[in-house]
């Protein structure tokens, strides 16, 4: 689908990428903590970033929500929302330890991830998660199993020590590109023959429809602007998978950060997308600050997925 161009100034033409910006599960997560600030009353505290984007958590910081690491920030009793990366068992016990009211907004594709981790373990694998060492979502997945261990490459592989090389399976990232998980288990295969992995692909819907859409265009692109967060796993994907395309790719947070992008200045036709913890509405500033001469869509395809909100703040 491709909408007629918004005729504006003298600037670069822009194309935006589609889908682009929130996905399902961080509508899901935002919804999650705006309700529990209504249902509860402020404060409400939220253990780590809700999601990884500062305009959102700012944003849920003004309606009462209080942003802590851990839970010994914690006070007993007070209501808690678990971000939308998961966390660990562990957690889930200190704050049931302490009397607190949770709210877990972890993904349910994040909570797929989970269950498979516990299913291989029941099935006597060891499991070996592909992932990116320091993520929220990796350390609550790695918390699920003692004896889990990450694998970030496939230089990684070779140095693996398995109990069992014939009892061996994998179970990935979210936020990963599938050409990135694709090289790790072509190595882990060909390490261990009898490797299994997930009925369905870990990477999620959204991470790959808009990896695929930023492919999809950057042949027509001098430049591709990725807005969204640096702590971002899947806004450093579009950056990478644009690379990759053929089309350079800068990360930008807001409008605020084009003039340190230079590679703008002298770009005829820009490419914007958005990781999928960004706002629109950022992404919208982005766009007005490039003062384009047109404004058009590619949109690959059309997300309708939708996730009911936790049972505690329905």
């Amino acid at each position: 689908m491709t909408h007629a161009p918004e005729v504006r100034a003298d600037g670069p033409r822009v194309l935006l990428a589609g889908p682009r910006s929130f996905c399902a599960g961080v509508e899901r997560a935002i919804q999650t903590v705006e309700r529990a600030i209504d249902r509860f009353g402020a404060p409400v505290y939220v253990r780590r970033q809700i999601v990884h984007n500062r305009h959102v958590v700012s944003d849920l910081e003004e309606r009462g929500a209080v942003f802590v690491h851990e839970l010994d920030e914690v006070p007993d009793g007070a209501t808690v929302v678990f971000s939308a990366h998961g966390v660990a068992p562990a957690v889930h016990d200190v704050a049931r330890s302490r009397g607190m009211q949770v709210v877990d907004a972890t993904c349910p594709l994040v909570a797929k991830v989970h269950h498979e981790v516990h299913r291989f373990t029941r099935q006597g694998y060891q499991v070996l998660l592909i992932g990116r060492h320091g993520h929220d979502e990796t350390e609550g997945t790695m918390g699920e199993v003692d004896g889990m261990t990450l694998v970030e490459t496939p230089q990684d592989v070779a140095s693996l020590e398995v109990d069992d090389p014939g009892k061996v399976a994998y179970i990935t990232q979210t936020t990963l590109s599938p050409r990135d998980v694709a090289d790790v288990v072509d190595a882990l295969s060909a390490r261990f023959p009898s490797l299994v992995g997930p009925h369905a692909a870990d990477i999620c819907y959204a991470t790959q429809n808009r990896q695929e859409a930023v492919v999809a265009m950057a042949g027509e692109c001098d430049v591709i602007i990725v807005v969204g967060s640096e702590n971002s796993s899947n806004a450093a994907r579009l950056v990478e998978v644009s690379s990759r395309a053929g089309c350079a790719a800068v990360l930008v947070e807001d409008e605020t950060q084009l003039d340190a992008a230079p590679m703008l200045v002298d770009a005829h036709t820009v490419g914007v997308t958005a990781a999928a913890s960004t706002p629109p509405a950022v992404v919208a500033r982005v766009v007005d600050a490039l003062n384009p001469s047109s404004v058009e869509e590619r949109v690959l395809r059309t997300e309708r997925v939708n996730f009911p909100l936790p049972s505690e703040v329905r």
